[in-house]
């Protein structure tokens, strides 16, 4: 795959740019692993993001009913468009958007080797969708954030969000040594499957408040981030912020469940309507 990768960027004058997250697959184990964990039938209308040259794209289309192709950069993009002519397949829709602004396609799975610098964006966009599951590739250290316990190293407001909006099962690490060029950081698949749950634009901000200061207690983490929930003086904060559970203030943020996480959130709203 290395050779054959290096063939095709080479007859295009292609020279990848890590800082676009442009690191592509080159083992084979981890593509056939991918594919067999997305469990693609001719039923499936498949949804990749950050397509490249089509490394995972030609194996997705030659199982699935249908692949929404997207890549950004409009070169690479011309490079999977002739390869898709020249191996005759054509239930492949190459999109060339930018996947973070661009409304998404009507489709059931989502199977991507995720640019890492949107990953976030991405999975929170991806949610907002009715699909099956996903396979997604992430930065490994983001990967364990996802499925991190409370009162974990790696516990934090994605995880938060994660448990509450999904169900997010570690699938296996995929070392540096299978991409070229070589990222400087390791890799993992997850399986991303929605629940009927979502969070609104308060609690992202509650979330966000808190986990700034995830070592410190809920009130002290809530006033000293108070400027991210409302407009107002430090007097006022800390007469919102008494409102609330007693029992909950003086945990950690670290420690907290994610239903304790809503029912801050939903407290806050309330004493913040009644406030003003």
């Amino acid at each position: 795959m290395l050779s054959k990768t290096r063939k095709i960027l080479k007859k295009h004058g292609i020279k990848l740019d890590r800082r676009k997250g442009q690191n592509y697959l080159i083992d084979k184990g981890v593509l056939s692993r991918i594919i067999s964990s997305a469990e693609i039938s001719r039923e499936d209308v498949v949804l990749e993001i950050g397509a490249g040259i089509g490394t995972l794209t030609i194996p997705l289309a030659e199982r699935a009913n249908h692949v929404f192709a997207v890549e950004k950069d409009v070169k690479i993009a011309e490079v999977l468009e002739e390869r898709l002519e020249d191996l005759k397949i054509f239930n492949v829709e190459v999109l060339i958007e930018d996947a973070t602004r661009m409304e998404f396609p009507e489709f059931n799975k989502v199977v991507s080797n995720l640019p890492y610098k949107i990953s976030s964006p991405i999975t929170f966009r991806l949610l907002e969708n009715d699909f099956d599951f996903g396979v997604l590739m992430y930065q490994k250290e983001f990967a364990e954030r996802m499925v991190a316990e409370p009162g974990s190293r790696n516990y934090s407001r994605l995880s938060v969000m994660m448990h509450l909006c999904a169900d997010v099962e570690f699938l296996f690490n995929v070392p540096k040594e299978s991409f070229f060029p070589q990222p400087k950081v390791s890799s993992a698949v997850i399986k991303l499957r929605p629940n009927a749950a979502s969070v609104d634009p308060f609690f992202m901000k509650t979330s966000r408040a808190l986990f700034q200061h995830k070592r410190k207690t809920v009130k002290n983490s809530l006033l000293d981030s108070f400027h991210e929930l409302a407009d107002l003086d430090k007097k006022s904060a800390k007469t919102v912020v008494s409102k609330l559970n007693p029992d909950l203030l003086v945990r950690r943020v670290v420690s907290l469940e994610p239903g304790e996480v809503m029912e801050i959130s939903n407290d806050l709203r309330s004493v913040l309507k009644e406030f003003n």
